[in-house]
């Protein structure tokens, strides 16, 4: 097995004792439980999901939580555990919004559910699909936002190990329908990332 610093980017996943030990480092003890139980259920949904360039699907959830903590400094426990869980309503056929309520609150359930798109709707129209999830996030808190454009964030600086079939139709739709919601933020962390991602596009297109 690769050392983690010669890991390729898709190959970089986020084990359970690296995550207790980040937040018992910030004091989280209290939320240590509920974001590990979190990243217990992901990791359970997507156990048997591979991506298409081969790599586990958990990973992808896994590093979208690891853009809040390392490039956002984000370690509110409602955040990580929706950033884990934001895909296991897509993936899921025992996981509903009364599952996530009772074992992660409201706020978590409600924040999942406005993640969630229809994928047997986006199979026969993706793109109507994608412009109504778009347009959903428009009037969400800016913690669905933040979440959204993590998880972008990650799959953009995954397209050059094959991660789309049409990796260029992913960074227009990224950069003409996402990127703009963060111009009605003023969140802070919503255009940091919208930054990041518009780097990462420029590194891609060359």
């Amino acid at each position: 097995m690769l050392r983690p610093e010669h890991q390729s980017y898709n190959q970089k996943g986020l084990s359970i004792h690296e995550l207790a030990a980040r937040l018992t480092e910030r004091g989280r003890l209290l939320a240590t439980n509920r974001v590990l139980d979190a990243y217990e259920m992901a990791r359970s949904v997507h156990e048997h999901q591979t991506r298409n360039d081969g790599t586990a699907y958990f990973n992808h959830c896994a590093r979208t939580a690891l853009i809040l903590m390392d490039e956002l400094g984000l370690f509110d426990e409602d955040m990580l555990i929706s950033a884990f869980l934001h895909d296991v309503l897509e993936d899921s056929d025992t996981i509903t919004r009364g599952v996530l309520e009772y074992n992660f609150g409201g706020y978590v359930a409600y924040v999942v559910e406005t993640l969630t798109k229809d994928l047997k709707r986006a199979t026969l129209d993706p793109d109507k699909v994608d412009l109504e999830f778009v347009e959903r996030l428009r009037t969400a808190s800016d913690d669905c936002l933040t979440i959204k454009l993590a998880a972008r964030l990650d799959n953009i600086r995954c397209l050059s190990f094959n991660l789309k079939r049409n990796p260029l139709v992913y960074l227009r739709n990224t950069l003409e329908r996402y990127v703009p919601l963060s111009e009605q933020s003023s969140n802070l962390h919503v255009k940091k990332l919208a930054d990041a991602i518009r780097q990462e596009a420029n590194k891609f297109l060359g």
